[in-house]
């Protein structure tokens, strides 16, 4: 029983960790595009929702995708698709790109918005670390209350006197 109890905190954990990474990745890469200077104009080949949640009592979440292609600096067409752009970007419009060179090309076409995206990042990263944090005190609580028998840990002092820890 102890290993579910070690287990399962340990694995949120390890998701959290992950998502943090994946929160960083992604903030390095906006904000490199942002930084390199190159844009292109782009054009947006397609866009659509997906819906998720609505069972039983939960909300419905409603995501914008939309699909660009652009023409790079050294002639490469690079065709991405990007979540959660602006509502007012239909098919066959033509948008500004932001994309840093190389051979794997990161691109975006949302405007650049540094102190949004820093503030939405730090948010991210705070919510994963309180998850972090306090999966970690459980399993430290946990270990110091009922040792590693699964037992509740108490001492009796030379009155009698029983004491937890």
């Amino acid at each position: 029983m102890d290993v579910v109890i070690y287990v399962v905190p340990g694995v949120i954990m390890a998701l959290a960790l992950f998502m943090a990474y994946r929160v960083v990745r992604r903030w390095l890469q906006i904000r490199g595009a942002w930084n390199s200077g190159l844009t292109a104009e782009g054009r947006c080949l397609r866009a659509y929702t997906t819906v998720s949640g609505g069972h039983g009592d939960t909300s419905v979440r409603t995501t914008l995708h939309h699909v660009y292609e652009f023409i790079a600096q050294d002639g490469r067409v690079v065709r991405f698709e990007e979540d959660g752009g602006p509502g007012t970007t239909v098919e066959g419009d033509y948008v500004t790109v932001y994309y840093s060179g190389g051979p794997r090309v990161v691109a975006t076409a949302q405007p650049p918005s540094r102190v949004r995206q820093t503030a939405s990042a730090v948010g991210a990263l705070v919510f994963l670390g309180v998850i972090v944090v306090f999966c970690a005190g459980f399993v430290t609580a946990y270990g110091q209350t009922f040792g590693s028998s699964g037992d509740i840990v108490f001492s009796v002092d030379d009155s009698g006197t029983s004491q937890l820890p």
